[in-house]
């Protein structure tokens, strides 16, 4: 196994088909003791248990700097140390650029980058005194190629934000050990989008990428395994690529 008792924190894991909880399964299968933070709606706590005994789900807004200060405080309380982040908590709004509302700009920045800005400075302090730790950022094609198929702007600027930040975490932060890592995922089927697209229009989609499909959750999960684990061990600052040839570079 690849992470044996490394301890990881997964933001916004807590949905069943999710990118979040499909990477917090295969770290738990790698030896991990996985902690899931999501709203108290998502019930965290109920997606932990479904990992195995010794898992543990937290609510932590991460928008909230209390929140997910607190929310780490416990991790360490409970394990002594947290080797892995990854900043998976985002949402998407399918919006034009002059439709864009301040208050969508704010709910979109505020969770996808405000949100990795906030976990990884609740996190840093702790994997600096160990000298070691990984963090992953999801972020998405649509930040690399100017829109993706459901998001607007606002989305594309947040994740392009996630990149850029993750890149400079990557710079400053490896002289204490600690990787920080993007991910790139393409069009993923998940809950969030599963009933915005018609079967035809994703065949269609399907279509105009090289392997021919659709990515699922596992998809994003075995990259955020890589990431974590040490057979990545001289990846810092990187942004892997999940989409299937959809965008390539």
């Amino acid at each position: 196994m690849l992470l044996t008792d490394r301890v990881a924190l997964i933001t916004g894991g807590a949905g069943l088909n999710g990118l979040g909880f499909a990477t917090a399964r295969l770290l738990a299968s790698h030896g991990a003791l996985v902690v899931i933070t999501d709203l108290e709606a998502a019930t965290p706590a109920q997606a932990a248990a479904r990992l195995g005994d010794n898992h543990l789900g937290l609510v932590a807004n991460v928008t909230v700097k209390s929140e997910i200060d607190t929310a780490v405080a416990r991790v360490v309380e409970r394990f002594g140390r947290i080797d892995i982040l990854v900043n998976n908590a985002g949402i998407t709004q399918p919006r034009k650029t002059v439709d864009i509302t301040g208050a969508d700009y704010d709910a979109v920045l505020d969770v996808s980058l405000r949100g990795t800005l906030l976990a990884s400075q609740a996190v840093i302090p702790h994997m600096q005194r160990q000298k070691n730790g990984s963090i992953v950022c999801i972020s998405s094609v649509s930040a690399q190629r100017g829109g993706g198929i459901l998001g607007g702007p606002h989305y594309s600027a947040a994740k392009a934000g996630v990149l850029g930040l993750a890149r400079a975490m990557a710079r400053e932060l490896g002289a204490d050990g600690i990787r920080v890592n993007s991910i790139a995922p393409g069009l993923i089927s998940t809950d969030i989008n599963k009933d915005k697209l018609t079967d035809e229009r994703k065949a269609q989609i399907a279509a105009d990428i090289p392997i021919g499909r659709l990515g699922v959750p596992a998809d994003v999960a075995g990259a955020c395994l890589f990431l974590a684990s040490d057979l990545s061990g001289y990846c810092t600052g990187i942004t892997l690529d999940v989409n299937g040839g959809m965008l390539i570079h």
